[in-house]
């Protein structure tokens, strides 16, 4: 296996061209299925040494543009007052645990596309937007149209996630993210992720192989979980070793309650 360390996104371009080259972000998601002979890329292609990947910009309208390489625990850092990017520090806090946060990065995560994965659900409720780069040059992806299947996202091969835009929200706007696991740090058995105030959008990971879209919903508790209830019907949640169908489709009406009226009583 051959590992390169570009500085620029250019040299990172042409080196995801060689072979079956993969890129290298923090690490936590490929190193883990490289030990366990998931995955065996002939070339590494480290991201760490590009400065372009980097850095949080916050924008005059509240907006922020978050670097590909902004670690878990620097975006958990930060206390923003406009509601999209409150939504996304309050989502990184809850991410694994505090030594996956220091070193997993936003990127590597909107990337891998995980189901049970925290991000996807919150930007999705953000409408947020993913800028992508590649040797063939940039573009932009909204999060509602990236994420397309299990582990399956809209970048092309040789592409890279370079940042994560996310407008500020209504104004005056409140959010939340609600995430039910076995244990805190664990991946989510379901989690929900609500913007907004009189009327909320909620995205709903853990019950499909991407997150779930409900949007406009009235915050009240009647509303929440009448919605809650015709998604449990309509929506095709696993089974695994951490939940059964059935059970997600039990809690997530009263998961999209509590997530809703988070967001409402947060509100100005």
């Amino acid at each position: 296996m051959n590992y390169v360390a570009p500085t620029s996104l250019d040299e990172a371009y042409r080196a995801l061209q060689v072979g079956e080259a993969v890129c290298l972000a923090g690490g936590q998601s490929l190193v883990a299925a490289m030990n366990l002979g998931l995955a065996a890329p002939a070339q590494l292609v480290s991201l760490r040494d590009i400065a372009a990947l980097r850095g949080i910009e916050v924008l005059a309208d509240g907006a922020m543009r978050i670097g590909a390489m902004t670690t878990h625990a620097e975006l958990a850092a930060l206390s923003p007052a406009a509601a999209g990017p409150a939504l996304l520090a309050r989502t990184a806090r809850v991410v694994a645990y505090p030594a996956i946060r220091a070193r997993g990065t936003i990127g590597g995560s909107v990337a891998l596309a995980d189901p049970a994965a925290d991000y996807p659900v919150a930007l999705q409720a953000a409408d947020a937007t993913i800028e992508i780069g590649g040797a063939a040059g940039a573009r932009m992806v909204k999060a509602r149209a990236f994420f397309r299947g299990l582990f399956e996202t809209a970048l092309e091969k040789h592409e890279i996630v370079v940042a994560v835009h996310v407008p500020a929200g209504p104004a005056g706007a409140g959010s939340a993210y609600e995430k039910l696991s076995i244990v805190a740090g664990d991946f989510a058995i379901i989690s929900v992720a609500a913007l907004g105030g009189r009327s909320v959008d909620l995205a709903v990971g853990g019950c499909g192989p991407t997150p779930l879209l409900v949007t406009g919903v009235e915050a009240s508790d009647e509303a929440l979980l009448a919605a809650g209830r015709a998604l449990a019907k309509s929506c095709d949640p696993p089974s695994d070793h951490r939940a059964t169908a059935d059970y997600r489709r039990r809690v997530l009406p009263e998961m999209m309650r509590r997530a809703g009226h988070a967001a409402a009583s947060g509100a100005a």
